[in-house]
């Protein structure tokens, strides 16, 4: 396979890696990208596994709450112009109210929903097409309906966080929620935390050490690795995150102190997922008139 420059760019974004160690790593793993970038974790010479999807796609998350049951909706557009256009945000946030009022299950369910004109989200979406010019598209709902406390959190219209609380308070709930949104946690507690995962984790701490540390007893040996490794389950779960409100505290800290536990949560960033076209207008210019 041939080693493109774009290739190569491509895993040193989601590395961090010189360029020349990923060319490297790419030709000795025939262009295999994910292959790539776990050899060069594997040597050390990865700052991070960045996740390969690239979040380019414009829109907004909305967000709506009634009690104990909350609502995301993303809702995307071609461009960020159209984005904050009042059009699409008046949709946004009627698609939103739609979705929480009727307690659709998913994205195909809501666009058969009628909203307050008397058209259904398909017919309305159709409309503001006509109005602002672009594509939309009802992409994703996420639902959280509890006894428990629930946070509904939107950071910016492009990154929505729903929490489910048991025990503490409104307050610490949207807080959790703030954090989820600041930090990401792939997981909730370790426990969640597929045993696949931990397993290529030892792989990769092992292969990093040197041969002397590797030549230590075994038990001194598992110390070490079991070390490693709960510090990178602490870095991807919520509960051993440090608590972005308090950093001198962990969240699981801080749900202790409350005698509260959360029993799970949904965030949405707009655009994941979603490999945008990006457009190089002057070469295209260019082109067209003959200079390239």
């Amino acid at each position: 396979m041939e080693i493109t420059a774009s290739l190569v760019k491509e895993l040193r974004e989601r590395t961090g890696a010189g360029m020349m160690e990923c060319k490297k790593a790419l030709s000795e793993t025939g262009g295999n990208i994910d292959a790539a970038a776990e050899a060069l974790r594997k040597s050390g010479l990865a700052k991070a596994d960045k996740k390969a999807d690239r979040v380019t796609a414009e829109g907004r998350i909305a967000a709506t709450q009634n009690g104990n049951t909350a609502v995301l909706v993303e809702i995307n557009s071609e461009t960020d112009f159209v984005a904050k256009d009042d059009n699409f945000l008046r949709f946004a946030d009627t698609v939103a109210k739609a979705a929480l009022s009727s307690g659709a299950a998913d994205v195909e369910a809501l666009k058969a929903v009628k909203v307050e004109s008397g058209d259904t989200v398909e017919e309305t979406r159709a409309a503001v097409i006509a109005k602002v010019g672009e594509n939309l598209q009802v992409r994703r709902l996420v639902r959280i309906e509890s006894d428990n406390n629930v946070a509904a959190y939107v950071h910016g219209g492009r990154i929505g966080v729903l929490v489910e609380l048991k025990g503490g308070d409104a307050d610490l709930a949207r807080g959790l929620a703030m954090h989820v949104a600041a930090m990401n946690p792939p997981y909730n507690k370790a426990s969640d935390v597929p045993t696949e995962f931990v397993e290529k984790e030892k792989e990769i701490e092992l292969a990093k050490m040197s041969e002397k540390d590797k030549s230590k007893p075994a038990d001194i040996l598992e110390k070490i690795i079991s070390g490693k490794i709960n510090k990178i389950v602490s870095e991807v779960t919520l509960y051993g995150q440090p608590y972005v409100l308090d950093t001198d505290k962990t969240v699981e800290a801080v749900l202790k102190a409350a005698g509260a536990e959360v029993v799970g949560f949904q965030r949405l960033a707009v655009g994941e997922g979603i490999e945008k076209v990006v457009e190089d207008y002057a070469a295209e210019v260019m082109k067209q008139a003959g200079l390239a």
